[in-house]
């Protein structure tokens, strides 16, 4: 682990002057992730700014605006609040699958957002890897790939994104307000806010220098309120997803009004799945159109040799999703 610099910021202009200022540099909030990556070496950072000082707290649900939750709520806070486990059930649900209770009471969801790939290749310095060393390779197209991605991957790399809670977010039509260093803001919906990785893996999302997250806003809808989070793994504590659905469905006298779905543990990126959404709509409800709708969620997909079974495996558990919510 490199030696670095610390310092407790006041106010998000202090915290993104000081990025912007230093390329190097690093925010940590509950530092779940970045602490890891330090200590292996995969990142160096020269300073670390801790922005847990910053009024980014709150989870307020109005029926006109949707759901806000500032960046620096905990996991644990978000997953158990009464607002979200009644109005949008897939996004308590995803993140109490996520980690460990002890992580999900120190990540903040700014920084879950933000987590790196559990990519084997990406963790070992020992191995090549075109997102932590840029041109170096990707051993995991032929290598082991059991765990990555079947959508959205490149000759550059196929590495898996982490994240459950963006799932369920990108299911949802969520976005996000980011902060630049002269005091702007803009919002960004979720879906656009990730780069797929062609030839540039280690670019992996559209934040400017300097720029922090803010908030998270998630519409209020129907769908929201009927949604679940299924999650497939290889044990049922601590473990990243093999396939995930987060769906959500407004039904109305037995007859599907719109519909919510998104893919993780596939995806280079958290995968929304329009065409399965497009099918369902004024369709009645039935097992039958579940599964017609989730062969459409994996016709793009380009396997390779390990994890070819994510594309039975990703049907089944989207349409054992909206069967469990239907």
């Amino acid at each position: 682990m490199n030696n670095f610099s610390y310092i407790q910021v006041a106010s998000t202009k202090e915290a993104t002057t000081a990025k912007a200022a230093d390329k190097q540099a690093a925010f940590i909030g509950g530092g779940t992730t970045l602490i890891d990556i330090m200590k292996s070496d995969i990142e160096q950072h020269s300073l670390l700014i801790d922005i847990n000082k910053l009024a980014l707290l709150g989870i307020a649900d109005d029926a006109a605006t949707g759901l806000r939750i500032g960046a620096l709520e905990r996991m644990s806070a978000v997953g158990e609040h009464p607002l979200v486990v009644q109005g949008y059930p897939v996004i308590s649900e995803s993140l109490l699958a996520s980690a460990s209770p002890q992580l999900r009471n120190m990540a903040s969801m700014g920084g879950n957002l933000l987590q790196k790939t559990r990519c084997g290749y990406y963790r070992d310095v020992a191995f090549p890897c075109n997102k932590r060393v840029p041109g170096s390779g990707c051993p995991a197209q032929t290598g082991d790939n059991r765990t990555l991605a079947i959508l959205g991957g490149s000759p550059n790399c196929i590495a898996t994104h982490a994240s459950d809670l963006a799932v369920a977010l990108v299911a949802l039509d969520a976005k996000l307000t980011l902060e630049s260093p002269k005091g702007t803001t803009r919002v960004v919906p979720l879906l656009d806010f990730y780069k797929l990785p062609g030839a540039t893996p280690q670019l992996e999302n559209h934040l400017a220098p300097g720029e922090l997250i803010i908030a998270i806003t998630v519409p209020a809808a129907a769908h929201a309120r009927r949604s679940h989070y299924l999650k497939v793994r290889d044990r049922a504590s601590y473990a990243y997803a093999l396939v995930s659905a987060a769906v959500g469905l407004d039904v109305q006298n037995g007859v599907i009004k719109s519909a919510r779905a998104a893919l993780g543990g596939v995806g280079t990126v958290p995968w929304r799945v329009p065409a399965v959404e497009k099918y369902l709509v004024g369709k009645p409800v039935s097992e039958d159109n579940f599964r017609a709708a989730a062969a459409l969620a994996v016709r793009e997909a380009a396997p390779r040799e390990h994890n070819k079974f994510k594309i039975e495996l990703a049907q089944s558990t989207l349409t054992r999703a909206f069967l469990e919510i239907a």
